[in-house]
């Protein structure tokens, strides 16, 4: 049997029934057919539900359901490991025509993916307080730092972080102003991933930092993107979030 056309109608009830699928009883194979994909597809919205619940709790379970349906119709898994599964819902999202009063929801379902992928991410021992006070403060800003592999950053013309809180129950329910951009860093540096709101610029310094720059550059960089950008406080989240894994010379640095 090829595998193509039979996946293809197990996810759209549209298709007809493969004409390999038979029964033992040779009778009524459609009904067996219609069962497995009916919970082939009920199972896939489970993972998605479980992946993205803040989203689920915005739109409510039906609305949710429905999409989630779409999605899976649309964008069948490629991979056995249904934890990553979802990558791309965000994007769906962002296109998706009932969704269009919700701009900012792609966004939160975004910063809900990067916490998946955070739990999953590899393991490393972050760098303490202690590492960096023995560093010589004269030559910080020729450092490159390696970030944590389960760092991601979520930038978004929206208050993500806050709507994501508020809807995660990590937050109380309150006005919102939808006008405000926030930035969010998502982290396992330990057991539990955490969701960090992210001062202005600081999403600009770590770009360039994990994009190789020396610290110094790193704050330039982040002053080009947000004036408000205050390097003592990035400097801070830097040292005691576990966010840095380690310390090099810049190469125009090395001796």
């Amino acid at each position: 049997m090829s595998g193509a056309p039979f996946a293809a109608a197990l996810l759209d009830p549209g298709r007809p029934l493969p004409v390999e699928i038979t029964s033992h009883t040779a009778r009524h194979p459609e009904r067996r057919f219609a069962v497995y994909r009916n919970n082939v597809t009920a199972s896939l919205i489970e993972a998605l539900r479980a992946r993205f619940p803040a989203t689920e709790q915005i739109v409510g379970e039906d609305f949710f359901a429905a999409t989630a349906r779409d999605f899976v119709r649309a964008h069948p898994p490629r991979s056995p490991l249904l934890m990553r599964y979802g990558d791309g819902f965000p994007a769906f999202l962002e296109h998706f025509p009932p969704a269009a009063g919700m701009p900012w929801l792609a966004d939160v379902a975004r910063l809900e993916a990067a916490r998946t992928r955070a739990y999953h991410a590899a393991d490393a021992v972050p760098l303490g307080p202690s590492d960096f006070a023995a560093i010589d403060p004269a030559t910080l800003g020729t450092l490159r730092v390696a970030l944590h592999p389960s760092a991601a950053i979520v930038r978004s013309p929206f208050p993500v972080v806050t709507i994501w809180a508020m809807n995660s129950g990590t937050a109380a329910l309150g006005p919102v102003d939808f006008d405000t951009p926030e930035d969010a860093l998502v982290l396992r540096p330990h057991l539990d991933v955490t969701v960090t709101r992210l001062p202005p610029g600081a999403a600009a310094f770590l770009a360039a930092l994990r994009a190789d720059a020396a610290i110094a550059d790193a704050a330039v960089a982040a002053l080009a993107d947000d004036a408000g950008f205050d390097p003592t406080a990035a400097l801070a989240l830097l040292i005691g979030s576990g966010l840095a894994t380690a310390v090099t010379p810049a190469p125009e640095a090395s001796p």
